[in-house]
């Protein structure tokens, strides 16, 4: 079944301006569409905050694909908007702190997201890119950090993230010249996973989401939590946790029915219970 959100969702709430969803087969495919660049307004962000609410209400989505409309990812924050922030008085460090704050969710989320990247991911767009669960690009994408041309640093993450995927020398690097890499380099640095050509990324993350939506919803919960637990546990205690949670979810229906499956040598059908 496909569909696309309304101008109202099913709770009568208005549609996203700078976001649309498209489900089908379990499947939200999330596009970003901010002309020119999807730069990451302050609105485009209260959208995808609003979004994630929404997958979250909606037990039916089991995998999120995000993408940009046009010609790019997302090309950074809005520069503009920047100017007018400090005409305001506006404190940037709580700026950065609530971009940090919505990124570390999204990086928490319980159902998966894949980054589709064509064009470019630059600035805050692949700070945005970086906090999804997994990235595939296009192989000519364009990937970086050039806050410091501008005389600033990443304030959405892109310091602490960056180094955990392609090593703190190379991160170095990638910052202080302020240039892009592609997405070919990229897979080959470990920032994404796959590079496709341009015209069949998006094919390719539909068939990559279809194979996570498969999969029970709890394993998959637990799975995300359990690779992101080093953020806050010792190795001990995110074992622990692995053991708590490999006890629960044997407790589950969908393991009873994944466990019958295999013995009668079937797909199994896991309904999140």
């Amino acid at each position: 079944m496909k569909y696309i959100l309304s101008m109202y969702d099913e709770a009568g709430r208005k549609k996203m301006k700078y976001l649309q969803i498209k489900k089908e087969n379990r499947v939200a495919v999330v596009s970003i569409n901010h002309e020119p660049a999807n730069a990451l307004s302050s609105n485009v962000l209260k959208d995808i905050s609003a979004m994630l609410d929404h997958i979250l209400e909606d037990n039916k989505i089991r995998a999120v694909i995000l993408h940009g409309e046009g010609r790019f990812f997302s090309a950074g924050a809005d520069i503009k908007e920047f100017v007018e922030f400090a005409k305001s008085g506006g404190v940037f460090s709580q700026l950065a702190e609530s971009g940090q704050q919505l990124f570390e969710r999204i990086e928490k989320f319980p159902v998966p997201i894949i980054a589709a990247i064509h064009g470019a991911a630059l600035g805050g767009g692949l700070e945005l890119a970086m906090s999804c669960h997994l990235r595939l690009v296009a192989e000519d994408a364009k990937l970086g950090l050039p806050e410091l041309q501008l005389g600033i640093i990443p304030g959405f993450g892109g310091t602490q993230r960056l180094p955990k995927y392609i090593g703190t020398g190379r991160a170095l690097e990638m910052l202080l010249t302020s240039e892009a890499i592609s997405g070919q380099e990229a897979v080959k640095l470990g920032l994404a996973s796959h590079a496709y050509p341009q015209e069949k990324l998006l094919e390719e993350a539909k068939a990559l989401a279809q194979k996570f939506a498969a999969k029970s919803p709890g394993s998959v919960k637990a799975v995300i939590s359990l690779l992101h637990s080093h953020k806050t546990l010792t190795y001990q205690e995110g074992m622990d946790l692995e053991a708590k949670l490999f006890g629960e979810l044997f407790k589950s229906g969908d393991a009873r029915e994944g466990i019958s499956a295999f013995i009668e040598k079937r797909k199994p059908n896991f309904k999140g219970n």
